[in-house]
C-alpha cells in the first residue's frame, strides 16, 4: 500500500453514504436550516417594526398628554354664542367629573357676542368655583365685550402684556311696536346693571367710573390700565 493511502477502519476514513435515503435526509435538514434562518430573519424584522411602533406610540402619547385639555386649559377663541358656550361647558364639565376640585384655566381670545349666552357661562363658572375648582381666566390678544365680562369670572384674572379688553354698553336690537321696544329696553337696562355690578365687584374704582367711561363709546383698556383699575390681578 502506497504511503498516504487510506484504508477502511483507519482514523482518516470517514464513511459517506450516497444512498437515496441519506440524500433525502440531508436535503430535509438543509431545508429545515433554511427555514429556521427565514424565521430568524422574520422575527428580527418583527422586533424592529415593533420597536418603531412602540416609539411612535410613545411619541403620540407624549404629544397627547401635552395637549392643553390634559392640563385643564380651555381656549375660548370664538364668538360667544349658544353653541360656543355649550362646547365650553361640556368640556369643563368632563374635567369637573373626572377630576373634582382640579385647577382650570380659560383663555379668552374673543370679540364677544351674546350677552345671555355669556352670562350663562359666567354663572356656570361661578358654580365650578363653589364646587372647589380654582379658576384662572386669561385674556390673550383681546377679550372684547362679553369676553371682558367673562374675564371677571376667575379666581385669578390675568391679561397678556400686549393684550386688550373692550367694554361698552350692551347693544339693543329692539324692533317692533313702541311698547315692545320699551319692554326690551327695560330688560336690557336690568342686564346692564348686573354687568356693572360684575365689573365693580373687584375693581379699585367705583361703579360709576365704569358707567361714565363706557357710555356711548367703545372703551379699550390696555394691560396696564386693566391692572390699575382692578380689572385683572396680574399682567403676564
Amino acid at each position: 500500500m502506497a504511503k498516504g493511502d487510506v484504508t477502511e477502519g483507519s482514523p482518516q476514513h470517514v464513511p459517506f453514504c450516497k444512498c437515496d435515503l441519506c440524500a433525502a435526509q440531508t436535503a430535509a435538514l438543509l431545508a429545515r436550516a433554511r427555514q429556521f434562518t427565514a424565521y430568524a430573519e422574520v422575527s428580527e424584522a418583527a422586533l424592529v417594526t415593533a420597536k418603531i411602533e412602540a416609539e411612535k406610540a410613545q411619541r403620540e402619547r407624549a404629544e397627547e398628554l401635552a395637549d392643553l385639555k390634559y392640563h385643564h386649559v380651555y381656549v375660548f377663541d370664538e364668538v360667544v354664542t349658544d353653541s360656543s358656550v355649550e362646547r365650553c361647558m361640556e368640556e369643563l364639565n368632563v374635567w369637573h367629573r373626572l377630576d373634582p376640585g382640579c385647577d382650570m384655566e380659560i383663555i379668552f381670545y374673543s370679540p364677544g357676542g351674546s350677552v345671555l349666552a355669556g352670562l350663562a357661562l359666567y354663572d356656570y363658572l361661578q358654580g365650578l368655583r363653589r364646587a372647589g375648582h380654582h379658576l384662572t381666566t386669561r385674556a390673550l390678544g383681546m377679550a372684547a365685550s362679553m369676553a371682558g365680562i367673562l374675564l371677571q369670572a376667575g379666581d385669578k384674572r390675568i391679561i397678556g402684556r400686549e393684550s386688550y379688553v373692550l367694554i361698552h354698553e350692551i347693544s339693543a336690537g329692539a324692533v317692533g311696536k313702541i311698547g315692545e321696544m320699551e319692554d326690551e329696553m327695560k330688560f336690557l337696562k336690568k342686564i346692564q346693571k348686573r354687568i356693572l355690578d360684575i365689573f365693580a365687584a373687584r375693581a379699585t374704582v367705583k361703579r360709576g367710573y365704569f358707567a361714565t367711561h363706557w357710555r356711548r363709546q367703545d372703551w379699550w383698556l390696555d394691560s396696564g390700565e386693566c391692572l390699575k383699575i382692578g380689572f385683572v390681578d396680574e399682567v403676564a
